[in-house]
């Protein structure tokens, strides 16, 4: 059980190891993908022969260790291809969102000097043909899908590996050469931010393998796991997580089709454990009650008994160590009436939900675990390659992201921010050592978030540094607290708190219009547009009677004392999300900077009146 080699030091031994262990093992697999509504697996001795052809062919056409490779594409198959061929050479990974527009594509590959990529389909290669006489460093460009007419200097995957292929006949010894040494840069991940322009974080391949190792000590997988991908591969969380570690354990990735056939895939796959992100967790809670709305009351009498039994049961174990007799057979009793359909729908084997990315709000964990579902909630950053922190499966503690893995050291500086030090933070940013430097000193790696460490060891997020919101009264106040507490209602999607050098705090809201259409209906509203539906009285007081509850659980400088709701979700698209689901405030600031200063303007007039 665990690491199925123990000792690898580059992701090239980790990925070698792997398949000469499996060498001949037909019923076994690396990754299965849907083809005509089937998954079907692919082998590893299929996987390695391309891998060897796809690495075979770069090498011959000029890619020589340390250079700059980028994959454009979205979770396939091709993705872990790239990737496995790319550090087989001693080659540098440089990993892009398919949302990328083409303009950005451009400084990124321009800043690191990026001499080949592969992307995914014609609507990426569309993006490279756009851009490429503006990339004066790129010669290479090999596109996964299958060309249906000859592109000049364009290649497919399938052209790659049959030159590859004959490469390695003529030539069996050459792909012999320098090995990898554990200090070279693995990838360049650019993290997206929230300002600015994206920096180039350098992992090292012994940053990312200690990383897998320590993480491996903790969540125990075995070659009879299986994990469910959609993640987008090109974040540092998905591609350590539910790539390296499934990969170095022997256990199966499955290929989600997409976000929104994410519940019929994990029916069909029966993943053992899943790492997603928690807006994943508020979908599925919603999903779960709706079913149970049209359910009959004794039904929906019994699934409620279930979750207060799971939560009695839960608070019991974590307070004293035990549940007792009846409450024991009580939940017993709740796992066959609802905890373990429920579970089928999950697939029927699943052990873990792994969630990151983002803060879990500690209510929807504590849901799910009173239905006797583990979601595993941690802690890390890009540039710690990323997992610092994760719950124990044998002692899981919602609201935290649990205690520091072995081999990080965690500290909390005077100012609250969060200082890690590790085998696994990064060499720095690509070509940027004033910024490096303002992020590690004298070896401690500066997050940029405040936490607290309890007693148990257990880190709890509080804010991130650059969110803190100072008003004009010279209050510091956390947003992410208050914003966790509107978040907490169904009617609520998106939430972001605004009031920076102002006198008090206003929320910009985004409405589950699935939740507030039901409402409409039910209450016989009839609007033709979301706006109308918004700006309607009924809607409205139910935000305000939201935010008067929010009010009561805070103190007064941190009352929210207007909101306004928005008709558009923030998106990757209109540029006012991350690419790994993070809020851009400073943007969203921006866009809506009239409809702000009108709330602010009318709530100074009566302010001032009173």
């Amino acid at each position: 059980m665990g690491l199925i080699n123990p000792d690898f030091q580059t992701l090239p031994e980790l990925f070698s190891s792997v398949f000469y262990h499996f060498r001949g093992q037909e019923s076994k697999f690396p990754i299965a993908r849907k083809i005509n509504g089937v998954y079907e697996p692919i082998s590893y001795d299929a996987f390695e022969n391309d891998v060897r052809s796809l690495s075979a062919f770069l090498k011959h056409n000029g890619i020589t260790p340390k250079e700059r490779v980028a994959i454009l594409s979205e979770n396939r198959p091709g993705w872990y291809l790239a990737d496995m061929a790319i550090l087989n050479i001693g080659a540098i990974n440089v990993p892009l969102y398919p949302s990328l527009p083409a303009n950005q594509i451009e400084y990124i590959l321009n800043n690191c000097s990026t001499k080949a990529i592969i992307v995914s389909n014609m609507l990426q290669l569309g993006k490279i043909l756009s851009i490429w006489q503006n990339l004066p460093e790129l010669t290479l460009v090999v596109v996964m899908n299958r060309l249906e007419e000859p592109i000049e200097e364009v290649l497919d995957l399938n052209q790659a590996k049959a030159l590859g292929e004959k490469i390695l006949e003529e030539k069996p010894w050459f792909m012999e050469g320098a090995p990898v040494e554990p200090d070279d840069v693995a990838t360049i991940i650019y993290t997206s931010g929230t300002t600015g322009l994206p920096k180039g974080v350098m992992l090292t391949h012994r940053n990312i393998c200690e990383n897998v190792k320590s993480c491996s000590a903790i969540i125990r997988l075995d070659e009879s796991d299986c994990g469910l991908s959609f993640l987008p591969l090109s974040h540092a969380y998905e591609r350590t997580g539910g790539y390296y570690l499934l990969f170095s354990c022997g256990a199966s990735i499955y290929l989600a089709e997409s976000i929104e056939t994410i519940s019929l895939n994990m029916s069909e796959a029966s993943p053992t454990i899943i790492f997603t992100v928690p807006r994943l967790f508020d979908r599925i809670k919603i999903t779960i009650l709706k079913q149970i709305a049209v359910q009959s009351p004794i039904k929906q009498k019994i699934f409620y008994w279930a979750v207060k039994t799971g939560e009695n049961y839960h608070k019991a174990i974590n307070e004293k160590g035990s549940a007792g007799k009846i409450l024991s057979v009580q939940h017993l009793l709740a796992e066959k009436l609802v905890y373990s359909k429920i579970k089928t729908k999950f697939g029927g084997r699943l052990r873990y939900f792994v969630s990151g990315g983002a803060a879990l709000p500690q209510k929807i964990g504590e849901f799910f675990q009173a239905l006797d579902i583990n979601i595993l909630e941690g802690f890390g950053l890009t540039e710690t390659s990323p997992v610092t922190h994760v719950n124990r499966p044998e002692k899981i503690k919602y609201g935290t992201v649990g205690p520091a893995v072995d081999n990080v050291q965690v500290k909390i500086a005077g100012d609250g921010e969060i200082l890690l030090k590790g085998p696994n933070i990064m060499k720095g940013y690509w070509n940027d050592d004033a910024a490096t430097k303002e992020v590690i000193k004298d070896g401690w790696f500066y997050t940029g978030d405040i936490g607290v460490i309890d007693r148990d060891g257990y880190l709890k997020i509080t804010d991130r540094k650059k969110h803190i919101i100072v008003t004009t009264g010279g209050k510091n106040i956390a947003p992410m607290p208050i914003e966790n507490l509107i978040s907490d209602s169904p009617y609520v999607d998106q939430v972001v708190v605004i009031g920076e050098k102002r006198p008090f705090l206003i929320a910009l809201i985004v409405p589950d219009f699935n939740i507030l259409k039901e409402f409409a209906a039910s209450e016989g509203i009839v609007t033709a547009t979301t706006r109308e539906l918004i700006e309607h009285k009924s809607v409205q007081l139910i935000f305000e009677k939201l935010m008067r509850t929010v009010s009561r659980q805070l103190a007064t400088h941190e009352k929210v004392r207007k909101f306004l709701l928005v008709d558009t979700p923030f998106t990757i698209e209109n540029g006012q999300m991350t690419p790994t689901m993070k809020l851009k405030r400073k943007e969203i600031n921006a866009r809506y900077v009239a409809e702000i200063n009108k709330v602010y303007n009318a709530l100074n007039m009566v302010y001032n009146t009173e």
